[in-house]
C-alpha cells in the first residue's frame, strides 16, 4: 500500500510540475507552448482524478480567455464548476475561484450585466470564508469592479478598485502585478471622466510595473500601450499616440493570433488615428492595418 501511495504521489507531482511550467509560460505570454503543456497534463494519468482534471481545465480556460478563444474557455470553466459543485458545499472557497473566471469571460464578451452576479457571488463566498481584507477577496472585488465599470457605474467601480488596490498594496507591496492591473483600470475610469492628467499618471505607473515583471514585449504591456495611445489621441498628442499604437501592434502581432480581440481593437484605434491626422504623420514601415 505504501508503494502504491508513493507511486501515485509521484504521478501527481509530475502532472503538477507540467501545470506549473504551463502557468509560467502563460504568464510570460507564451500561449501556444502553455496550451500544449496544459493539454498534456489533462491527458496525464493523474487527471483521471476529476478534481485534478478540473484544476487543469480551469487553468486552460484562463489561457483560452487570454488567447481570445472564449467559446473554448467557457465549457472548461463550466465542467470544472460542475465537478467542484458535486464534491463541495455551495459556499466553499474553491467554488468561488470559478465564478470570477466565468464573470471575466462575460466581461471580455461585453456581457457586463450577465457577469456581475457571478462576480458578486464570488466576493460573498470568499468574504465569509477568508474575511474582507484577504488578497483573494481583493482579486474578486477587482473583477467585480471591471464588470460594474463596463456598465458605466463609474463611482461604484472606482470605489471597488480602490478597495482592492489598498489591500494589494498592504499585502503584496507597491509593485505587484495586481497593482498594475488595478491602476490600468482606474486610469480608464479617469479617462472617461475627462481627468486626463490622473489617467496618464495611472497608465504610466501601470506600464512601469508591467514592464518590470513581464518585459517590454508582453501582450499585457501592449494593452496598456494601446490604452495610453487612446488617451494621447484624445488630448491631441498624435505623434506620441501613433508611436504607442505601432509598438502595441508589433507586440500583439508577434504574440497573438490575427483575429484576437486585442489585435482587432488596436488596429481599429490606429486606423482611426491615421484617418484623423491625415497625412501629418505616415505609418511606420512594418506596421500594417
Amino acid at each position: 500500500m505504501q508503494t502504491q501511495t508513493v507511486t501515485y504521489n509521484n504521478i501527481l507531482e509530475e502532472m503538477w510540475a507540467m501545470c506549473e511550467q504551463a502557468d509560467t509560460l502563460r504568464e510570460a505570454g507564451c500561449y501556444p507552448q502553455a496550451e500544449q503543456l496544459y493539454l498534456q497534463a489533462m491527458a496525464h494519468p493523474a487527471s483521471q482524478d476529476e478534481e485534478e482534471w478540473a484544476a487543469t481545465a480551469n487553468s486552460l480556460g484562463i489561457l483560452y480567455k487570454y488567447m481570445g478563444r472564449y467559446d473554448e474557455a467557457e465549457p472548461l470553466y463550466q465542467k470544472s464548476l460542475a465537478i467542484l459543485e458535486s464534491t463541495r458545499s455551495p459556499d466553499h472557497p474553491d467554488i468561488a475561484s470559478l465564478y470570477p473566471n466565468l464573470g471575466g469571460l462575460e466581461h471580455a464578451r461585453g456581457n457586463y450585466t450577465k457577469g456581475e452576479p457571478l462576480a458578486r457571488r464570488s466576493v460573498e463566498i470568499r468574504e465569509a470564508a477568508l474575511g474582507p481584507e484577504h488578497v483573494h477577496v481583493a482579486a474578486d472585488v477587482a473583477a467585480l469592479a471591471a464588470l460594474v465599470d463596463g456598465q458605466e457605474r463609474f463611482e461604484e467601480a472606482e470605489a471597488l478598485y480602490n478597495r482592492a488596490l489598498a489591500i494589494f498594496e498592504r499585502e503584496l507591496g507597491p509593485e505587484d502585478m495586481e497593482i498594475a492591473i488595478n491602476l490600468n483600470n482606474l486610469a480608464a475610469i479617469r479617462y472617461r471622466q475627462g481627468d486626463y492628467a490622473a489617467a496618464e499618471a495611472f497608465y504610466t505607473r501601470s506600464l512601469q510595473i508591467k514592464e518590470m515583471h513581464l518585459g517590454c514585449e508582453h501582450p499585457d504591456v501592449g494593452m496598456t500601450l494601446n490604452n495610453t495611445a487612446v488617451l494621447y489621441k484624445a488630448v491631441g498628442r498624435y505623434q506620441e499616440a501613433q508611436a504607442l499604437y505601432e509598438h502595441a501592434l508589433l507586440i500583439f502581432k508577434a504574440t497573438l493570433e490575427p483575429n484576437h480581440p486585442h489585435v482587432l481593437l488596436c488596429e481599429e484605434n490606429y486606423a482611426g488615428l491615421l484617418a484623423e491626422i491625415g497625412q501629418q504623420v505616415l505609418p511606420t514601415p512594418g506596421v500594417k492595418i
